[in-house]
């Protein structure tokens, strides 16, 4: 919702499963300390430290609601210029990179031994020489970016149980990715062999993940 229509209008709610931290200061929920809570205002899911605010709501008949502390600056009509400060290189939000994307969906992925983990993956359209992966597809911080130049791709699987896997080495470090299917591992590949020689995708529309 735009700022004017916060607390007039019932926003749209994010699932909790869209989520894996609290969209307001960035720390990882879990089961005991950090339940989720979802701003009544503009229905992101926030912890309880960044949801104990309360504002009246039109679209409530002006009752007071839990909200955030966002929110709750907007709809009380002070600024915060705290917020103002410039946002990371991680602080990207998903779902803003994901809109305008040259290629997103979820993969596998597996760093040196670790397990594989799902990561949402997303090569934003203004950046589309780096990859940023999320824990889920409405998360405000990535997990980790890849800056995709200089990459050698391997897109021979090595496993069985992953045969839609590719892997980027550069040096030491080594990323495997596992697709669910093999469309959707050579749309990325097509993506990804561009970037490694610092290229860009003409054809965008294409190449959209689903």
């Amino acid at each position: 919702l735009q700022n004017a229509e916060l607390g007039k209008r019932a926003p749209r709610w994010i699932r909790d499963n869209e989520v894996t931290m609290c969209m307001k200061c960035k720390e990882p929920f879990n089961a005991l300390t950090r339940r989720r809570h979802h701003c009544r205002a503009c229905g992101h899911v926030v912890c309880w430290k960044c949801s104990d605010y309360k504002a009246h709501l039109e679209y409530d008949g002006n009752k007071l609601n839990k909200v955030c502390k966002d929110c709750y600056h907007v709809i009380i009509g002070c600024t915060d210029s705290e917020e103002k400060k410039k946002k990371g290189i991680l602080e990207i939000e998903s779902a803003e990179v994901s809109g305008n994307s040259v290629i997103c969906s979820f993969l596998q992925y597996m760093e040196k031994s670790k397990p594989w983990q799902k990561a949402w993956c997303v090569i934003p359209k203004q950046e589309a020489l780096v990859l940023y992966m999320y824990g889920a597809p409405q998360d405000v911080k990535a997990l980790a970016t890849i800056p995709l130049l200089g990459y050698t791709v391997d897109d021979t699987p090595k496993s069985a149980d992953l045969p839609h896997s590719f892997k980027l080495t550069q040096s030491k470090s080594v990323h495997s990715f596992a697709a669910d299917n093999e469309e959707l591992k050579q749309k990325w590949l097509k993506v990804i062999h561009l970037a490694v020689k610092g290229e860009t995708p003409e054809c965008q529309n294409e190449l959209q993940g689903n």
